[in-house]
Protein backbone atom coordinates (compact mmCIF):
# COMPACT_ATOMS: atom_id res chain seq x y z
CA UNK A 1 0.00 0.00 0.00
CA UNK A 2 1.29 3.34 -1.02
CA UNK A 3 0.45 5.94 1.11
CA UNK A 4 0.86 9.67 0.58
CA UNK A 5 0.85 12.55 3.75
CA UNK A 6 -0.47 16.34 3.09
CA UNK A 7 0.15 18.84 5.13
CA UNK A 8 -1.82 22.47 4.84
CA UNK A 9 0.32 25.46 6.42
CA UNK A 10 -1.63 28.75 6.43
CA UNK A 11 0.73 31.28 7.11
CA UNK A 12 3.30 30.39 4.86
CA UNK A 13 0.50 29.70 1.90
CA UNK A 14 1.45 26.23 1.28
CA UNK A 15 0.79 22.49 1.00
CA UNK A 16 3.74 20.22 1.34
CA UNK A 17 3.10 16.45 -0.11
CA UNK A 18 5.30 13.13 1.41
CA UNK A 19 5.52 9.64 0.58
CA UNK A 20 5.03 7.66 4.08
CA UNK A 21 6.83 4.68 3.30
CA UNK A 22 6.60 1.63 5.00
CA UNK A 23 9.46 1.98 7.53
CA UNK A 24 7.76 5.16 8.90
CA UNK A 25 10.04 7.79 7.11
CA UNK A 26 8.69 10.54 4.88
CA UNK A 27 10.07 11.88 1.53
CA UNK A 28 8.84 15.01 0.19
CA UNK A 29 7.30 15.16 -3.26
CA UNK A 30 6.01 18.62 -3.80
CA UNK A 31 5.24 22.08 -2.36
CA UNK A 32 1.93 23.89 -3.13
CA UNK A 33 1.95 27.20 -3.23
CA UNK A 34 -1.79 28.05 -2.63
CA UNK A 35 -4.14 31.11 -3.47
CA UNK A 36 -4.48 31.60 0.18
CA UNK A 37 -4.17 30.52 3.74
CA UNK A 38 -4.78 26.68 3.13
CA UNK A 39 -6.79 25.35 6.43
CA UNK A 40 -8.99 22.17 6.26
CA UNK A 41 -8.38 19.53 3.80
CA UNK A 42 -10.35 16.32 3.04
CA UNK A 43 -9.84 13.97 0.51
CA UNK A 44 -12.98 12.67 -1.42
CA UNK A 45 -14.14 9.43 -1.09
CA UNK A 46 -12.64 7.79 -4.49
CA UNK A 47 -9.46 9.28 -3.98
CA UNK A 48 -9.43 11.29 -6.94
CA UNK A 49 -9.41 15.28 -5.85
CA UNK A 50 -7.91 16.65 -2.48
CA UNK A 51 -10.28 19.61 -1.35
CA UNK A 52 -8.58 22.31 0.50
CA UNK A 53 -10.60 25.45 2.65
CA UNK A 54 -9.23 28.78 1.98
CA UNK A 55 -9.57 32.15 3.48
CA UNK A 56 -9.35 35.06 2.92
CA UNK A 57 -11.08 34.67 0.18
CA UNK A 58 -13.59 32.31 1.63
CA UNK A 59 -13.22 29.00 -1.14
CA UNK A 60 -12.97 25.38 -1.74
CA UNK A 61 -9.97 24.44 -4.18
CA UNK A 62 -10.23 21.35 -5.72
CA UNK A 63 -6.89 19.52 -6.50
CA UNK A 64 -6.93 16.47 -8.99
CA UNK A 65 -4.71 13.74 -7.18
CA UNK A 66 -1.80 11.69 -9.38
CA UNK A 67 -2.53 8.31 -8.40
CA UNK A 68 1.21 7.29 -8.83
CA UNK A 69 2.80 9.79 -6.71
CA UNK A 70 0.16 11.83 -4.91
CA UNK A 71 1.15 14.72 -6.65
CA UNK A 72 -1.76 17.46 -6.88
CA UNK A 73 -2.72 20.00 -9.53
CA UNK A 74 -5.19 22.59 -9.37
CA UNK A 75 -8.79 21.32 -11.12
CA UNK A 76 -11.64 23.62 -9.81
CA UNK A 77 -12.62 26.50 -7.25
CA UNK A 78 -15.73 27.32 -5.66
CA UNK A 79 -16.93 29.97 -3.38
CA UNK A 80 -18.17 29.50 0.68
CA UNK A 81 -20.73 31.03 2.67
CA UNK A 82 -18.49 31.64 5.67
CA UNK A 83 -14.17 31.11 6.31
CA UNK A 84 -13.58 27.24 6.54
CA UNK A 85 -13.12 25.36 9.49
CA UNK A 86 -13.69 22.17 8.68
CA UNK A 87 -14.54 20.61 5.43
CA UNK A 88 -15.40 16.75 4.90
CA UNK A 89 -17.33 15.09 2.25
CA UNK A 90 -20.83 12.46 2.33
CA UNK A 91 -19.10 9.20 2.02
CA UNK A 92 -20.56 8.95 -2.02
CA UNK A 93 -18.33 12.00 -2.32
CA UNK A 94 -21.98 14.01 -4.38
CA UNK A 95 -21.89 16.64 -1.26
CA UNK A 96 -18.89 18.53 0.47
CA UNK A 97 -19.49 20.05 4.15
CA UNK A 98 -18.07 23.44 5.28
CA UNK A 99 -18.70 24.34 9.06
CA UNK A 100 -17.83 27.88 9.74
CA UNK A 101 -16.88 29.02 13.22
CA UNK A 102 -17.01 32.37 12.73
CA UNK A 103 -20.08 32.69 10.24
CA UNK A 104 -22.33 30.26 12.83
CA UNK A 105 -22.93 27.92 9.71
CA UNK A 106 -22.76 25.06 7.97
CA UNK A 107 -23.07 24.99 4.37
CA UNK A 108 -23.34 22.05 1.51
CA UNK A 109 -21.56 22.21 -1.77
CA UNK A 110 -22.79 20.13 -4.64
CA UNK A 111 -19.91 17.97 -6.07
CA UNK A 112 -20.57 17.66 -9.95
CA UNK A 113 -20.21 14.20 -11.64
CA UNK A 114 -16.57 14.84 -12.36
CA UNK A 115 -16.46 15.49 -8.60
CA UNK A 116 -15.21 19.15 -8.47
CA UNK A 117 -17.43 21.35 -6.42
CA UNK A 118 -19.79 23.63 -7.65
CA UNK A 119 -23.20 25.16 -6.30
CA UNK A 120 -24.04 25.92 -2.32
CA UNK A 121 -27.04 23.74 -2.21
CA UNK A 122 -28.04 24.49 1.81
CA UNK A 123 -26.82 26.44 4.58
CA UNK A 124 -28.22 26.21 8.16
CA UNK A 125 -27.42 29.45 10.19
CA UNK A 126 -27.83 29.78 14.25
CA UNK A 127 -24.91 27.11 15.10
CA UNK A 128 -22.47 29.70 17.38
CA UNK A 129 -18.96 28.24 16.80
CA UNK A 130 -19.82 25.91 14.06
CA UNK A 131 -16.54 23.92 14.11
CA UNK A 132 -17.20 20.65 12.39
CA UNK A 133 -19.60 18.62 10.02
CA UNK A 134 -19.42 15.20 10.47
CA UNK A 135 -21.28 12.46 8.81
CA UNK A 136 -22.37 9.38 9.97
CA UNK A 137 -21.45 5.97 8.86
CA UNK A 138 -24.68 5.13 7.70
CA UNK A 139 -24.22 8.47 5.04
CA UNK A 140 -27.37 9.80 6.88
CA UNK A 141 -26.86 12.07 10.00
CA UNK A 142 -24.74 15.28 9.89
CA UNK A 143 -23.61 15.85 13.51
CA UNK A 144 -22.57 19.34 13.56
CA UNK A 145 -20.34 20.21 16.93
CA UNK A 146 -21.42 24.42 18.15
CA UNK A 147 -18.61 24.64 20.07
CA UNK A 148 -20.17 28.05 21.69
CA UNK A 149 -23.34 26.26 22.26
CA UNK A 150 -22.23 23.28 24.15
CA UNK A 151 -24.51 20.94 21.66
CA UNK A 152 -24.19 18.44 18.66
CA UNK A 153 -26.60 19.52 16.08
CA UNK A 154 -28.10 16.74 13.98
CA UNK A 155 -29.20 16.89 10.67
CA UNK A 156 -30.85 14.18 8.07
CA UNK A 157 -28.71 14.51 4.75
CA UNK A 158 -31.47 14.44 1.85
CA UNK A 159 -30.97 12.75 -1.50
CA UNK A 160 -30.93 16.45 -2.96
CA UNK A 161 -28.30 17.21 0.00
CA UNK A 162 -30.65 19.49 1.92
CA UNK A 163 -30.50 18.89 5.68
CA UNK A 164 -33.26 18.83 8.25
CA UNK A 165 -33.25 18.83 11.50
CA UNK A 166 -33.76 15.36 13.48
CA UNK A 167 -35.96 14.33 16.32
CA UNK A 168 -34.07 15.35 18.80
CA UNK A 169 -32.33 18.10 16.76
CA UNK A 170 -29.44 18.29 19.16
CA UNK A 171 -27.75 16.49 22.10
CA UNK A 172 -25.97 18.41 24.75
CA UNK A 173 -22.62 18.64 26.60
CA UNK A 174 -21.73 19.62 29.65
CA UNK A 175 -22.12 23.06 30.23
CA UNK A 176 -18.51 24.76 29.03
CA UNK A 177 -17.00 21.56 27.28
CA UNK A 178 -17.16 23.32 24.00
CA UNK A 179 -17.53 19.94 21.23
CA UNK A 180 -15.28 20.48 18.16
CA UNK A 181 -13.93 17.25 16.21
CA UNK A 182 -15.60 13.90 16.24
CA UNK A 183 -14.80 10.54 15.00
CA UNK A 184 -16.62 7.16 14.86
CA UNK A 185 -15.71 3.30 15.48
CA UNK A 186 -15.69 1.37 12.39
CA UNK A 187 -18.62 -0.90 14.01
CA UNK A 188 -20.28 2.21 13.55
CA UNK A 189 -22.04 2.01 16.85
CA UNK A 190 -19.90 4.80 18.76
CA UNK A 191 -18.66 8.32 18.46
CA UNK A 192 -16.00 10.24 19.80
CA UNK A 193 -15.93 13.77 20.39
CA UNK A 194 -13.27 15.75 21.57
CA UNK A 195 -14.44 19.16 23.95
CA UNK A 196 -11.87 22.08 23.62
CA UNK A 197 -12.68 23.95 26.28
CA UNK A 198 -12.39 21.16 28.87
CA UNK A 199 -10.45 19.00 26.89
CA UNK A 200 -12.77 15.83 27.66
CA UNK A 201 -13.89 12.97 25.29
CA UNK A 202 -16.91 12.51 25.12
CA UNK A 203 -18.57 8.68 23.97
CA UNK A 204 -21.94 9.12 22.34
CA UNK A 205 -24.36 5.92 21.93
CA UNK A 206 -25.13 6.30 18.34
CA UNK A 207 -28.89 4.47 19.21
CA UNK A 208 -29.80 2.77 21.90
CA UNK A 209 -32.47 -0.73 21.58
CA UNK A 210 -34.90 2.76 22.38
CA UNK A 211 -34.18 4.91 19.49
CA UNK A 212 -32.17 7.53 22.08
CA UNK A 213 -28.82 8.92 20.94
CA UNK A 214 -26.91 9.40 24.70
CA UNK A 215 -23.30 9.73 26.09
CA UNK A 216 -22.13 6.58 28.10
CA UNK A 217 -18.53 8.38 29.27
CA UNK A 218 -17.05 11.28 29.39
CA UNK A 219 -13.42 11.29 30.20
CA UNK A 220 -10.67 13.76 31.04
CA UNK A 221 -7.96 13.22 29.17
CA UNK A 222 -4.65 15.93 30.45
CA UNK A 223 -2.28 14.54 32.43
CA UNK A 224 -2.63 14.86 36.68
CA UNK A 225 -1.88 17.75 38.15
CA UNK A 226 -2.36 19.92 35.12
CA UNK A 227 -3.00 23.51 36.00
CA UNK A 228 -3.12 25.48 32.44
CA UNK A 229 -5.75 26.38 29.60
CA UNK A 230 -7.40 23.62 28.21
CA UNK A 231 -6.94 24.23 24.93
CA UNK A 232 -8.01 20.80 23.19
CA UNK A 233 -7.94 20.34 19.46
CA UNK A 234 -8.10 16.68 17.37
CA UNK A 235 -9.15 13.28 17.47
CA UNK A 236 -9.08 10.50 15.70
CA UNK A 237 -9.23 6.68 16.12
CA UNK A 238 -7.39 3.66 13.92
CA UNK A 239 -8.87 1.69 11.49
CA UNK A 240 -9.21 -1.24 13.25
CA UNK A 241 -11.10 0.53 16.30
CA UNK A 242 -8.55 -0.54 18.60
CA UNK A 243 -6.82 2.88 19.68
CA UNK A 244 -7.76 6.22 20.05
CA UNK A 245 -5.72 9.58 20.36
CA UNK A 246 -6.61 13.61 21.42
CA UNK A 247 -4.29 16.53 21.26
CA UNK A 248 -4.00 19.54 23.61
CA UNK A 249 -2.41 22.80 22.20
CA UNK A 250 -1.89 24.21 25.35
CA UNK A 251 0.16 21.26 26.31
CA UNK A 252 1.29 20.02 23.54
CA UNK A 253 0.46 16.47 24.51
CA UNK A 254 -1.59 13.51 22.30
CA UNK A 255 -3.33 11.25 24.43
CA UNK A 256 -3.50 7.90 23.79
CA UNK A 257 -6.42 6.12 24.69
CA UNK A 258 -7.44 2.21 24.31
CA UNK A 259 -10.70 1.46 23.44
CA UNK A 260 -13.04 -1.22 24.27
CA UNK A 261 -13.81 -4.36 21.75
CA UNK A 262 -17.60 -2.97 21.38
CA UNK A 263 -16.33 1.11 21.00
CA UNK A 264 -18.15 1.39 24.35
CA UNK A 265 -15.30 2.24 26.66
CA UNK A 266 -11.95 4.36 26.47
CA UNK A 267 -9.12 4.08 29.05
CA UNK A 268 -6.25 6.30 29.03
CA UNK A 269 -3.09 4.30 28.39
CA UNK A 270 -0.81 7.10 28.40
CA UNK A 271 0.48 10.89 27.12
CA UNK A 272 2.95 11.19 24.39
CA UNK A 273 4.49 14.93 24.28
CA UNK A 274 4.78 16.45 20.50
CA UNK A 275 5.14 19.36 18.76
CA UNK A 276 4.67 22.69 20.07
CA UNK A 277 0.55 24.05 19.54
CA UNK A 278 -0.68 20.42 17.73
CA UNK A 279 -3.54 21.54 16.25
CA UNK A 280 -3.94 18.88 13.72
CA UNK A 281 -2.80 15.38 13.29
CA UNK A 282 -3.99 12.00 11.61
CA UNK A 283 -3.42 8.23 11.93
CA UNK A 284 -2.49 5.97 8.66
CA UNK A 285 -4.53 3.91 6.72
CA UNK A 286 -2.49 0.55 8.28
CA UNK A 287 -2.85 1.76 11.56
CA UNK A 288 0.89 1.72 12.20
CA UNK A 289 1.74 5.73 12.10
CA UNK A 290 0.02 8.77 13.39
CA UNK A 291 1.57 12.14 11.51
CA UNK A 292 1.32 15.14 13.69
CA UNK A 293 2.14 18.98 13.07
CA UNK A 294 2.92 21.85 15.57
CA UNK A 295 1.60 25.15 14.84
CA UNK A 296 4.51 26.81 16.54
CA UNK A 297 6.64 24.33 15.95
CA UNK A 298 6.49 24.31 12.06
CA UNK A 299 7.13 20.75 12.08
CA UNK A 300 5.61 17.53 11.57
CA UNK A 301 6.46 14.24 13.53
CA UNK A 302 5.76 10.96 12.58
CA UNK A 303 5.38 8.21 15.19
CA UNK A 304 4.45 4.79 15.27
CA UNK A 305 1.80 3.36 17.42
CA UNK A 306 2.80 0.47 19.39
CA UNK A 307 1.78 -2.85 21.22
CA UNK A 308 -1.24 -3.22 22.89
CA UNK A 309 -1.77 0.04 24.38
CA UNK A 310 -1.01 2.27 21.37
CA UNK A 311 1.63 3.75 22.69
CA UNK A 312 3.19 6.52 20.34
CA UNK A 313 7.16 5.81 19.47
CA UNK A 314 8.71 9.25 17.62
CA UNK A 315 10.40 7.48 13.96
CA UNK A 316 11.72 11.35 12.91
CA UNK A 317 10.70 15.12 12.31
CA UNK A 318 10.10 17.29 8.62
CA UNK A 319 10.23 20.72 8.09
CA UNK A 320 6.83 21.44 7.34
CA UNK A 321 5.71 25.24 6.05
CA UNK A 322 4.88 28.04 8.66
CA UNK A 323 2.21 27.33 11.38
CA UNK A 324 0.68 23.70 10.30
CA UNK A 325 -2.34 22.80 11.33
CA UNK A 326 -4.02 19.89 9.26
CA UNK A 327 -3.01 16.48 8.09
CA UNK A 328 -4.33 14.44 5.55
CA UNK A 329 -3.27 11.02 4.75
CA UNK A 330 -4.67 8.94 1.23
CA UNK A 331 -4.50 5.38 0.53
CA UNK A 332 -3.40 4.48 -2.78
Amino acid sequence: MKQTVYTASPESQQIHVWTLHASGEMTLVQVVDAPGQVQPMVISPDKRFLYVGVRPEFRVIAYRITPDDGSLTEAGVAPLPGSPTHISTDRKGRFLFSASYNAANVAVISLENDGLPGETVDVVDGLDGCHSANISPDNRTLWTPALKQDRICLFTLSDDGKLVAQTPADVTTVEGAGPRHMAFHPNQQYAYCVNELNSTVDVWELRDPHGKIECVQTLDFMPPGFSGTRWAADIHITPDGRHLYACDRTASIITAFSVSEDGSVLNIEGYQPTEEQPRGFNVDHSGKYLVAVGQKSHHAAVYKINGEQGLLEEKGRYAVGQGPMWVAILAH
